[in-house]
């Protein structure tokens, strides 16, 4: 595969081949973890991995924003953003290598 994303589906896949679990059955945990997650996100306002990092539901306010090819203006609706904050275990392993 081209495609540099790591999917739910190859997420399942070394479930399947590390634990020994059914691909069904990882890919159902898969899931019910991902949905957790973005449950933490809209009734907590944030979700904490240890060892990872923290993601943090963010309300933004409608603002102006500019086309920066031909420089109009337009309204940027109001909205909620996630932003990340990486641990310090994580960031000393991305800067290891």
């Amino acid at each position: 595969m081209s495609n540099n994303n790591l999917t739910r589906i190859e997420i399942a896949n070394v479930l399947n081949k590390e634990v020994g679990i059914s691909r069904s059955e990882a890919s159902y945990f898969v899931d019910t973890i991902v949905n957790e997650m973005i449950k933490s996100l809209i009734e907590k306002k944030i979700l904490k991995i240890s060892s990872f990092g923290t993601l943090k539901l963010r309300f933004k306010k409608e603002r102006i924003g500019r086309n920066p090819k031909t420089g109009t203006e337009h309204t940027i609706s109001a909205r909620n953003t996630i932003s990340f904050i990486a641990s310090k275990i994580l960031k000393k392993q991305l800067n290891s290598k």
